[in-house]
């Protein structure tokens, strides 16, 4: 049987289970911060710039995924990269001073984006398969991946196994799942317009970087709630030390279910006005929270956010792949490139402007910059 007789619905369940495989690796490192920061004797200011070396993995990788993925096709790119990921787990376990930890998390940050990359291109191509909008569905087993790498994390910690031995637990696990589903993904990308020849950095056109600019307006959001949503929780909401991450509980967990919706939201209401409403929920739910700064208004605020954004990026990846000037894989690599922008610079811009003024500004200028989607998504023409 060739790759090419397989079902849709085998298809989509071999990308889904790399969307969990990518998802489940990230969230085991996460998980084990705490403890290789302690293992390893650093200080807050020092695991801070340890940890800008995954995101400037990622970035560096982002126009070269695109291109490999262009060149060499989304299987076989998706099948190497998700192979090495949980790999690199088992090296970071192993590390023993500052400078390797930082070496390793620039490789993980690589890789990670090679699989961000080449699992969206298989999304582009199983959900043109279908002939729907199946995308947010896919975001949403990363999340779900996520809370599993978590919950696993959280048991091993309790029962006291070291970072080492849970990796290789996360790695054996995730390369007998490659071999179980990797012969059922896609051979041959949605949309490929057959450009080996395509220069690594490409120019997007202009609605591929409305596209970016709208999950940069997305994203700017995303890393607000991933690095601050606790500290605004302990320092303006002035909640108990208990309750300190329920509003990044709240985020996430909206925007986990909002993944499992968003398809059939998008069916009944279409991918224009599915972002403009986005826009406007994240705004509404950071006002909220800066408005009503007290645990019971901030956590719905918050809720709302991981509501708003649950199927931007969903939906801007879906139609990036059906770009008519780039391959799935360029037209990926240009959006997130623009994106990833906001993930990297919301985060610092708080902090800054928090220092000048306080948090709950910060918070504002986020609110406005969200609603950037919903503006971005009026002035764009929608096939």
């Amino acid at each position: 049987m060739t790759a090419a007789s397989f079902t849709p619905r085998a298809n989509r369940l071999a990308v889904a289970s790399f969307f969990f495989i990518v998802g489940l690796s990230f969230a085991s490192w996460a998980s084990r911060i705490p403890d290789i920061k302690t293992l390893l004797h650093l200080s807050d200011a020092a695991l801070g710039g340890v940890l800008f070396a995954l995101p400037a993995g990622s970035m560096l990788s982002l126009p070269l995924a695109g291109w490999l993925v262009a060149k060499y096709g989304s299987k076989k790119i998706v099948t190497i990269a998700a192979t090495c990921y949980p790999l690199i787990l088992i090296a970071i376990g192993t590390t023993v001073t500052v400078w390797e930890l930082i070496s390793v998390l620039f490789v993980f940050g690589l890789f990670g984006n090679l699989c961000n990359i080449s699992i969206n291109t298989q999304a582009v191509g199983v959900e043109s398969l279908y002939g729907r909008s199946i995308m947010a569905s896919f975001h949403g087993i990363w999340s779900l991946a996520g809370f599993t790498g978590a919950a696993i994390g959280t048991f091993l910690i309790s029962k006291n196994i070291s970072p080492f031995i849970h990796f290789c637990f996360i790695c054996a696990g995730s390369l007998l799942l490659i071999l179980t589903v990797q012969r059922f993904a896609l051979t041959k990308d949605a949309g490929h317009v057959g450009h080996a020849g395509q220069p690594i950095f490409a120019r997007p056109d202009s609605g591929l970087l409305k596209l970016g600019l709208i999950a940069f307006s997305c994203m700017v959001c995303e890393g607000t709630m991933f690095d601050w949503s606790g500290v605004y929780f302990q320092k303006v909401v002035a909640a108990p030390k208990e309750l300190t991450t329920l509003g990044y509980a709240a985020f996430m967990g909206t925007m986990a279910g909002g993944r499992f919706l968003g398809d059939r939201i998008v069916m009944r209401f279409g991918q224009q006005r599915v972002l403009q409403g986005s826009g406007i929920v994240i705004t509404t739910g950071l006002l909220i929270a800066v408005l009503f700064p007290s645990i019971v208004p901030a956590t719905i605020g918050f809720l709302l956010v991981g509501f708003g954004v649950s199927s931007v990026i969903p939906l801007v990846y879906s139609a990036a792949g059906r770009s008519k000037t780039l391959s799935p894989g360029l037209a990926l690599a240009a959006v997130s490139t623009i994106g990833f922008l906001g993930f990297l610079l919301g985060p610092p811009i708080i902090g800054f402007i928090a220092q000048a003024f306080s948090l709950r500004w910060s918070f504002t200028l986020i609110a406005f910059l969200g609603f950037g989607t919903t503006v971005l998504a009026t002035v764009m023409k929608w096939e």
